[in-house]
């Protein structure tokens, strides 16, 4: 964890920032300090009950919202993704990064933090499903399937390119990646 710490600290949060899928909050403790305004979005209910909690005493805004229904009501100048990407299924790529664009104040960016394509190595794919499916088994030994697609920093470059971003994508070690992402032709 420390080494995927010190990759956000190179990368350019600031400004009024959404982060996407927050979970517990993890994240989006390490983001208030760099943020004029923070949003917190989730879909689970217990997660946000948890990043409240470790954020109490912030002014973050939480929202719980399915981000593929969500419609932002402001425009943001940084948008933050923490190991988001890999779980947004192939078909709905296109309008995630859609929008993504939508949300984005002009000259904002998009920044993310994800596995890379090493990460199939540890993962337990499920076989036959229509998207790339993992299962995860928790300390309390319940299992959970979730999607999970893992890119390569050139291949996720090009199709985010292929998208209409200009994307740079970095690995930070050999099992995860950071990347920035602006529309072309925002700057």
């Amino acid at each position: 964890m420390p080494r995927l710490v010190r990759a956000l600290d190179e990368l350019p949060v600031n400004g009024d920032v959404l982060e996407v899928a927050c979970g517990t909050g993890q994240w989006t403790q390490l983001l208030v300090d760099r943020a004029r305004s923070l949003t917190a979005l989730d879909a689970a209910p217990e997660m946000l009950r948890i990043a409240r909690d470790r954020m109490r005493g912030t002014k973050t805004r939480f929202i719980e919202a399915d981000i593929f229904t969500w419609e932002p009501d402001r425009l943001y100048d940084t948008v933050f993704l923490a190991f988001w990407l890999s779980h947004v299924p192939p078909v709905e790529m296109e309008a995630f990064w859609n929008l993504m664009r939508w949300a984005l104040r002009p000259g904002g960016c998009i920044v993310f933090l994800d596995d890379s394509t090493a990460k199939a190595e540890i993962e337990e794919f499920v076989a036959e499903t229509r998207v790339p499916t993992v299962r995860r088994r928790l300390a309390d030994g319940s299992q959970h399937l979730a999607v999970k697609v893992l890119y390569d920093a050139p291949g996720l470059t090009s199709q985010l390119n292929d998208l209409g971003w200009e994307a740079h994508v970095e690995p930070i070690d050999a099992y995860h990646f950071a990347g920035i992402a602006r529309p072309r032709g925002s700057e």
